[in-house]
């Protein structure tokens, strides 16, 4: 088994991360901008420049700490929200649910194209070249880091975007009670993560993903 120093780990880890957040915010801002808020465009957030989206603490200092604590058995962080003012949507309940599903969406698009990266090296027999080898970890860390965010995100907590979703469905009376867990909903996601919880819910969603994936591709 190929062993690498934390030097090594920090550089495969780092591109699928900027790309899996960047990608991510970006779709979140696309499909606003086409469902009628031109908020995060007019800001130059609808860009897949990484320095856009950067967070000095939740997308370096957290992934690069969380990483090295778990040796990078787990990567969790995130990115400057984009904004989106969702009383401009053309069609406010079901545009919510569309820019809120776009990040995921983004991450398993991601996902898919890093399985099928990781299945042309592995065809190509990596082990003759350093350049191939470093491209298949990247793409084990892409297909792994992509298909955690877009389970992560689905949680329907607030400000998640699976909450994004759920609001749609939800009676505006309901909704109003739904958004008053919003202040908390970063608090109630750390104590999920410390007492094992988010694991237990999270796991089996990323499972049963990577599961279809390694069907399609045969990893």
């Amino acid at each position: 088994m190929l062993t690498l120093t934390l030097v090594q780990k920090i550089a495969v880890w780092t591109i699928p991360v900027l790309l899996a957040i960047t990608l991510h915010e970006a779709a979140h801002a696309w499909a606003a901008n086409k469902c009628g808020d031109t908020t995060a465009k007019q800001l130059g957030r609808l860009s897949i420049n990484p320095l856009k989206h950067i967070d000095l603490i939740g997308t370096i200092l957290v992934p690069i700490i969380i990483g090295i604590l778990s040796d990078f058995q787990f990567i969790f962080g995130w990115a400057k929200p984009v904004p989106v003012r969702w009383n401009r949507l053309r069609r406010p309940r079901l545009d919510t649910a569309i820019v809120g599903a776009a990040g995921p969406v983004a991450n398993l698009i991601m996902a898919l194209l890093w399985a099928a990266c990781m299945k042309f090296v592995t065809v190509i027999n990596p082990e003759r070249s350093i350049v191939a080898i470093f491209i298949l970890l990247a793409a084990q860390a892409g297909l792994i880091v992509n298909v955690l965010l877009a389970s992560l995100n689905l949680l329907p907590i607030p400000p998640l975007d699976g909450s994004r979703i759920i609001t749609s469905m939800l009676s505006f009376k309901q909704e109003a009670y739904y958004r008053m867990l919003e202040p908390y909903g970063f608090l109630i996601l750390i104590i999920l993560i410390f007492t094992g919880i988010l694991r237990l819910v999270v796991q089996p969603m990323v499972y049963g993903i990577l599961y279809i994936i390694d069907s399609i591709f045969g990893l």
